[in-house]
């Protein structure tokens, strides 16, 4: 489904006191069609720090913080609930290895990776359709971990069937037994949500949704729960040394631009996964099945939704 044309006055996005988030909604504050965005974050100290900035940023006071705490559906909920207008985009940001126990259960079942990636945008993205509130486009922060990252050491998702029961047992964290590995499952985890995602443009072909991963993207905050050694190796010496030279990351502003154009681009398709070329993870775009067909098994797809729904 394309839609033309599209203007996109109000937006929301989770996970925007920060990194790729925050980027995302001052890069959207410069453009004249934007009327408000709502900054869904769970830390309202956060939240309030990051809207000072913005507003000082962009000179613009169209910021208003919505309580949202992703990886808890009560409270995705309950900030639905306290929505009073539709929002013509969803910026679905939020994200992460899951804290410093990606691998513990949640109250509804998911590791907390799931909860944080991916339970709790379900969720959002079922409670604004059924209150009627989400217009135009819904984007889901996906990854190219989605089909593996042969340079980063990240391998392809190794479902054996993409089965509904494959993928409960990917999100309860029981595929993995002994070998829980949060870089590796976080792949996984964005797999399942891009196959929600492609089943979901299907199920609701008068809204678009679009999986469009940030690429490799320097200063975000999804990855400061790895371990110290790790995040110091990550944070201050691949990402800003040795990954640009390799074409494997780019600034904060242009994984921002990224989602930015995933939502107002009307050359974009519903249901289509769009990231990085095959060997790189900055530069133009493309459809991701090209690389891994899988994402285009409609099967899959619906399997990947069933499955993330009986938590629910």
């Amino acid at each position: 489904m394309k839609k033309s044309n599209i203007k996109n006055r109000v937006i929301m996005i989770t996970g925007a006191n920060a990194g790729i988030g925050k980027d995302t909604a001052r890069q959207l504050a410069l453009l004249k069609d934007t009327e408000k965005i709502y900054l869904a974050c769970r830390n309202r100290a956060k939240a309030e720090a990051a809207k000072r900035s913005l507003e000082e940023s962009t000179g613009r006071t169209i910021f208003e913080i919505l309580i949202m705490d992703v990886s808890d559906p009560d409270s995705v909920r309950n900030a639905v609930k306290d929505l009073d207008e539709t929002i013509d985009a969803l910026i679905m940001n939020a994200g992460g290895i899951g804290g410093k126990n990606p691998e513990k259960l949640t109250k509804d079942g998911v590791t907390n990776i799931t909860a944080v990636n991916l339970l709790g945008h379900v969720v959002l993205v079922d409670e604004l359709l059924k209150a009627d509130k989400l217009k135009n486009v819904a984007l889901f922060a996906s990854s190219e971990a989605a089909r593996g990252i042969k340079q980063t050491g990240m391998k392809r998702p190794d479902l054996k069937t993409s089965s509904v029961d494959e993928f409960i047992k990917l999100f309860d964290g029981s595929l993995f037994e002994n070998s829980f590995d949060p870089m590796q499952v976080y792949g996984a985890i964005k797999y399942g949500g891009t196959l929600w995602m492609s089943s979901m443009a299907r199920k609701y072909p008068d809204i678009k949704f679009v999986s469009m991963s940030p690429g490799g993207t320097r200063g975000t905050e999804g990855f400061n729960d790895l371990p110290f050694i790790k995040r110091i190796m990550f944070k201050y010496v691949g990402m800003p040394i040795i990954m640009p030279l390799m074409g494997l990351s780019h600034s904060l502003e242009k994984g921002a631009k990224r989602f930015v154009d995933g939502i107002n681009d009307n050359s974009l398709e519903s249901g289509v996964f769009y990231a990085s070329k095959e060997n790189v993870l900055v530069g133009p775009v493309i459809d991701q099945s090209t690389i891994f067909q899988n994402l285009k098994n409609e099967i899959y797809q619906d399997n990947a939704y069933e499955a993330i729904h009986k938590f629910i």
